[in-house]
């Protein structure tokens, strides 16, 4: 599974909000909301990743989020050195 990929359709719109809510993210050590367009963009996009993923549902969801944490933790501890 971790090697899998899904592909998400959102509007540009939302692409360019999200990516300077990202941006400004990597600047700063918290993640805060701007204005309502952040809030609808981070909206539209959990829609679109409740729409791909299948995992959400299942009943061992719990376990499967900390095995992506730890994946993604250990996959950027070479970035981090």
């Amino acid at each position: 599974m971790p090697d899998r990929q899904i592909i998400l359709r959102i509007g540009r719109d939302e692409a360019l909000i999200l990516f300077e809510l990202l941006a400004d993210f990597s600047l700063q050590s918290e993640l805060k909301i701007g204005d309502e367009a952040d809030r609808i963009a981070l909206f539209r996009l959990h829609g679109a990743l409740e729409s791909a993923l299948v995992e959400p549902l299942k009943p061992d969801y719990a376990k499967i989020i900390e095995e992506c944490r730890k994946r993604l933790i250990a996959q950027s501890k070479p970035l981090q050195s």
